[in-house]
């Protein structure tokens, strides 16, 4: 199974420029894929890699610009937390990436994937990298399941620690690969598979999943949709009354209630009669 992934990976692996790129260009990266397809993160990667690449760079740009240069990536507190883990890096790391998980998971949006990730991705170390791409390929092959549980329990993390081959990082990066183009959660190409005799799910004859996938989440008219009508509109437009908020949205007492939300979470603030996006 390494060799024809590996091999398959070789052959196949898309050009993504943070590949090639520093540690701190990974973790941008990951930062900026957490939920959110990887044509969209391309131009704003390059250009905040270009603009910032270093962690001092990012950490000494206002937050106003930096929600701004988030574009329409959505979730923009990651944006805000990226850049609260790049002051942590320039103040306690000397401007460079920590490279175990334990400093990693100290950094403010850093969850067990991401950390993982920047493990094996920046520093080409050993580490556990389980993203929905990689768990689905696992469930597929090795467990003949159409899909992996909702949560990842401890008895797959050492089940698939077992599996991980010298050439560690390569390997996530291979899995992963596969599964995004390949072995996706939807009309799967099977044919175009490198270990397709090997998978149980295929030998079983592709039973459907017993797990109920999670729903998609709503998006028009709800609370998320009406933040980001906000963000968006204060990127392009310095300040604004309340007056001029309420006129984007019908429902008066749903935008009042984001944009308390947007202020507890320090992604606009009140100055005087005016919302801005946080400095």
């Amino acid at each position: 199974m390494h060799r024809e992934v590996l091999a398959w990976f070789k052959e196949n692996q898309r050009d993504l420029p943070w590949r090639k790129s520093t540690p701190w260009g990974v973790m941008m990266s990951e930062f900026m894929l957490q939920q959110t397809p990887v044509n969209r993160v391309l131009p704003i990667w390059k250009e905040w890699i270009t603009r910032w690449p270093t962690p001092k760079d990012l950490a000494s740009a206002k937050k106003s610009d930096v929600l701004k240069a988030w574009g329409r990536l959505g979730y923009p507190r990651r944006a805000i937390r990226l850049h609260e883990a790049a002051t942590i890096i320039t103040r306690d790391y000397n401007n460079k990436v920590p490279a175990t998980l334990e400093e990693l998971r100290q950094l403010p949006g850093v969850g067990e994937y991401t950390a993982a990730a920047i493990v094996a991705f920046a520093h080409k170390k050993r580490s556990l990298v389980l993203d929905v791409n990689i768990r689905r390929f696992y469930a597929r092959v090795l467990d003949g399941q159409e899909f992996p549980s909702l949560h990842i329990t401890n008895h797959e993390r050492q089940s698939r620690i077992a599996l991980i081959p010298d050439d560690a990082h390569t390997w996530a990066a291979a899995t992963m690969e596969l599964g995004a183009l390949i072995c996706t959660a939807s009309k799967p190409l099977c044919e175009s598979c490198p270990i397709s005799s090997l998978c149980l799910w295929r030998a079983n004859g592709y039973p459907p999943s017993e797990i109920k996938k999670k729903s998609a989440q709503k998006w028009y008219g709800t609370d998320r949709q009406c933040r980001g009508v906000i963000i968006e509109h204060l990127r392009g437009h310095p300040k604004a009354t309340k007056k001029q908020l309420q006129k984007l949205w019908t429902d008066h007492s749903q935008i009042e209630r984001c944009i308390s939300s947007l202020i507890e979470d320090q992604l606009i603030e009140k100055k005087n009669a005016h919302y801005a996006l946080v400095d």
